[in-house]
């Protein structure tokens, strides 16, 4: 967000809003202790969940969230089975 958006309300996408959290997340991980599964990760799962269903009809074990490390590279990756459109 520029400085010049603050001030003028401009509303972010959530998209957008949604990558930054992503990243903040991640990062704090990172820092913070070397589990072999972050605690975040339900609580991700749960909000995606909940956005989700804002839109669509979705079952809670249609998403899955994981994270795979190797080295100094972390993968994120979030499947998400949407329903048929019928």
């Amino acid at each position: 967000m520029s400085f010049l958006s603050f001030f003028l309300g401009e509303k972010k996408k959530t998209a957008n809003v949604a990558k930054e959290r992503l990243q903040i997340i991640l990062a704090h991980e990172r820092s913070g202790r070397n589990a072999a599964e972050p605690d975040y990760l339900p609580d991700l799962q749960r909000e995606l969940v909940a956005v989700i269903s804002k839109y669509i009809k979705i079952n809670p074990d249609d998403i899955k969230v994981n994270l795979e490390r190797q080295d100094n590279l972390e993968v994120l990756e979030v499947k998400i089975e949407l329903p048929d459109s019928r």
